[in-house]
């Protein structure tokens, strides 16, 4: 543990960190307030008439803490053999009407932008957090795919329907976990076992997932702000295969319409692989037989060199974007990642590709035309979804990069035990446990990815997001 001489009060530091924070918004130039005019239609447009009542079904929510934008609902059953997976996505095309003052501002902003201090909503909260979200014990409409699984999980039906739904809870990631680690029967108790043959699907595919820990920005009990690193839990892993398979099938559709668009990723090539098993060999986790995704997913969690593989595997799931297409379908449709043609199609409220997505394969399966400002508005997809998804990686990196300076302040002339995660020629990316931080930093020249090295902290501002480490 380092020795720790505190030359800033830790609640000077806290306070310079929560005027950082606010300053970023005006920094990354996106919409915060909305207008008049989208609250008043937000409040006011009509709800979409459904077409199914299945307020018998017991949907569920899976969520995480705290949580009110809620996307999506499942309910799992089995059947003969095999299952019946009904995904509930909420229904923000039957709430928006093209053209509108709320479809004008969610095209603006793209997407929902996560703050340490808040949120950037995509669309107004009457909307994202009330009217269109499927809370718990409340009537909602809902677009509601149904799938029928064999008994391998193979996916041998499916039919997309505009329902009126009623969740009957709202579920979080640690409890369901605690639900099926205790055998519970309840909402959840089938989703390990149909998540697990999804999964075997994806291996079979020759599908990767990286499950990198999530890296998020938390206020403290005293007021704070920390960092909390921490891996996905399996019953997350298992739901997310559930908006997988539903954007796996969202992509078959439009693929079959030959109108859509897609979001795709090339193949890591030749150079990127050959990198990558460098990096394992030098980590002492050598990847030497066998497909990269079947590599990284029987990487040891518990492993504390996992954490820097898995880093150094970041690499190989880059270059994601969108595709669109109207009258023929595109030549590469695969994302690489999960060996599939896939969309966009469960993230509505929090994204806005995919309302096109899901207004697109409504229209073809109830045999109807795509809508006319589908197709006119395609084209412009991609550039709105790049635009806020730049958006959002500078807001993520800047908040991470404000708070882990202000967790290192008091530590500034002290020196630290860091964990060498990946070379960058004379200087590396390095891992603190305590502050959780990670930097870069100058490193010895002899120094080895998870080498655990001593440097000092030499500078910490909180306005800029910088930490300067030194060797001396």
């Amino acid at each position: 543990m380092p020795q720790r001489r505190s030359h800033v009060d830790p609640s000077a530091a806290q306070t310079e960190l929560a005027v950082a924070l606010s300053a970023l918004r005006a920094d990354l130039d996106a919409p915060v307030d909305f207008p008049a005019e989208a609250l008043d239609e937000a409040l006011s447009s009509p709800s979409p008439p459904p077409e199914l009542d299945l307020r018998d079904v017991p949907f569920a929510t899976l969520d995480p803490p705290g949580s009110r934008d809620l996307d999506q609902a499942f309910h799992l059953e089995r059947a003969g053999r095999g299952y019946t997976v009904r995904y509930a996505i909420a229904d923000v095309p039957g709430f928006v009407s093209p053209g509108g003052a709320v479809d004008v501002e969610a095209r603006r902003r793209g997407q929902t932008l996560y703050a340490a201090d808040g949120s950037i909503p995509l669309h107004p909260p009457v909307l994202s957090e009330d009217r269109a979200s499927l809370l718990p014990d409340v009537d909602r409409p809902a677009l509601v795919w149904t799938f029928g699984l064999d008994g391998d999980g193979t996916v041998v039906g499916t039919s997309l329907e505009r329902a009126l739904i009623r969740s009957r809870v709202q579920l979080e990631y640690a409890g369901a976990q605690d639900a099926v680690d205790r055998g519970e029967d309840g909402p959840v108790s089938l989703l390990p076992e149909i998540g697990r043959l999804r999964i075997a699907q994806e291996r079979a595919r020759g599908g990767a997932s990286l499950n990198l820990p999530d890296e998020e920005v938390v206020r403290t009990d005293a007021g704070g702000y920390a960092i909390r690193r921490r891996s996905p839990l399996p019953v997350e892993e298992w739901n997310a295969q559930l908006s997988l398979m539903t954007g796996m099938a969202a992509a078959s559709v439009m693929l079959e319409a030959e109108v859509g668009i897609l979001r795709t990723m090339p193949r890591p090539d030749d150079a990127a692989f050959d990198t990558f098993r460098r990096q394992t060999a030098a980590l002492g986790r050598p990847w030497t037989t066998g497909d990269y995704g079947d590599f990284l997913r029987d990487l040891d969690r518990t492993d504390p060199l996992t954490l820097p593989v898995l880093q150094a595997a970041a690499t190989l799931f880059r270059g994601a974007g969108y595709v669109t297409f109207d009258g023929s379908t595109p030549t590469d449709t695969v994302q690489a990642a999960i060996a599939a043609p896939y969309a966009h199609a469960t993230a509505p409220l929090r994204r806005l590709v995919d309302r096109w997505t899901l207004t697109i394969c409504l229209a073809v399966s109830r045999g109807e035309a795509v809508p006319s400002w589908v197709r006119d508005s395609l084209a412009d997809l991609p550039g709105l979804m790049q635009d806020s998804s730049q958006r959002a990686s500078r807001l993520d990196a800047a908040t991470v990069n404000a708070v882990e300076a202000a967790l290192i302040t008091p530590l500034v002339g002290s020196r630290v035990d860091a964990t060498i995660i990946e070379l960058r020629g004379e200087r590396a990316r390095i891992q603190l446990a305590d502050p959780a931080v990670t930097a870069s930093a100058p490193v010895p020249i002899d120094a080895r990815p998870g080498d655990v090295v001593r440097l000092r902290v030499a500078r910490a501002d909180i306005g800029a997001g910088e930490i300067e480490f030194s060797l001396d």
